[in-house]
C-alpha cells in the first residue's frame, strides 16, 4: 500500500489550498465551510484555521451527514440499517458562499448527495467543492473547484485518507489493485 501523501505533504497541501480559497474569494465575510462526514469535517476545520491565519477572517464550520441522501442506501455501501449521524450546521447558509469539503472525489455520487442534503438547509449564494484528492472515474458531471492532489487510480484501487483526528496519522495511501 504505497503512501502517496505523508503528514508534512498533507499540511503543505492544505496550506496551499487555503491560499487558493483566499485568492479566489475576494471577500471572506460570507464564506462558510461544511465538511462531509467523516473525513471532510477535520479537513474543513483545518482549512478554516489556515484561512483565518492568512486573511484574519474566522469562517464558521458545519458538519453534514449525507447518509439518507445516498443513492446506494440499500446497497453494499450503506447496508439495510444505515447509521445516521448528526448534521450540525450552526449558521444560516442562506446567501453564503459554502465551501463543501470532502476527502476524496471519485464517482461524484457523494457530492450529489451532499448537494441535495445541503440545499435542504437553505439557499446558498454559491457552493464551491473542495477535495483533498481527486481520483477520477466520474459517473456524474461534477468537478472540484479546489483539489489538493489529482491521483489517477485504477477502478480496483482504493484511496485511503487517514487523518490524525480520526486515525491517529495523516496520510493518503492507495490500496488494492495492481502495484503502482
Amino acid at each position: 500500500m504505497p503512501v502517496v501523501m505523508d503528514g508534512d505533504r498533507m499540511a503543505r497541501t492544505l496550506a496551499r489550498m487555503a491560499h487558493e480559497i483566499v485568492e479566489r474569494n475576494r471577500s471572506l465575510e460570507d464564506v462558510a465551510f461544511v465538511g462531509v462526514r467523516t473525513r471532510g469535517v477535520p479537513i474543513a476545520r483545518r482549512l478554516a484555521e489556515h484561512v483565518e491565519k492568512i486573511a484574519g477572517v474566522a469562517a464558521p464550520v458545519g458538519i453534514l451527514d449525507i447518509t439518507l441522501y445516498r443513492d446506494d442506501l440499500s446497497r453494499h455501501a450503506v447496508g439495510p440499517q444505515p447509521l445516521v449521524r448528526r448534521t450540525d450546521i450552526p449558521f444560516s447558509i442562506d446567501g453564503r458562499r459554502i465551501l463543501l469539503v470532502d476527502d476524496v472525489l471519485y464517482t461524484g455520487r457523494t457530492v450529489r448527495a451532499a448537494l441535495d442534503a445541503l440545499v435542504d438547509f437553505g439557499r446558498p449564494r454559491a457552493i464551491q467543492l473542495v477535495v483533498l484528492v481527486d481520483r477520477g472515474h466520474r459517473e456524474l458531471p461534477i468537478k472540484a473547484d479546489y483539489v489538493g492532489k489529482n491521483l489517477p487510480t485504477a477502478p480496483a484501487e482504493s484511496v485511503q485518507v487517514r487523518l490524525s483526528e480520526i486515525d491517529g496519522v495523516d496520510e493518503v495511501a492507495i490500496e488494492g489493485g495492481e502495484a503502482a
